[in-house]
């Protein structure tokens, strides 16, 4: 039986490319701002927020695509 692939990643990014000009706008790598906006008494938006989360979970689908190779 084939694996079938979910769509979820696809509908969770609505604005592609958004948290990567935040980062850069910040002087930042992503997963550096990531963890900045996720940290203990961060102001940022809860937007930026889900946006961080979502870049670190990706972040972890990468490592783990190329642990296996």
């Amino acid at each position: 039986m084939a694996k079938r692939k979910s769509k979820w990643i696809q509908k969770a990014i609505s604005r592609p490319g958004a948290f990567t000009a935040k980062a850069k706008a910040a002087g930042m790598g992503v997963q550096e701002y990531a963890r900045k906006v996720t940290g203990k008494g961060s102001r940022a938006s809860t937007r930026t927020k889900r946006q961080a989360g979502l870049a670190k979970t990706l972040k972890k689908f990468s490592y783990r695509r190329k642990k296996k190779r």
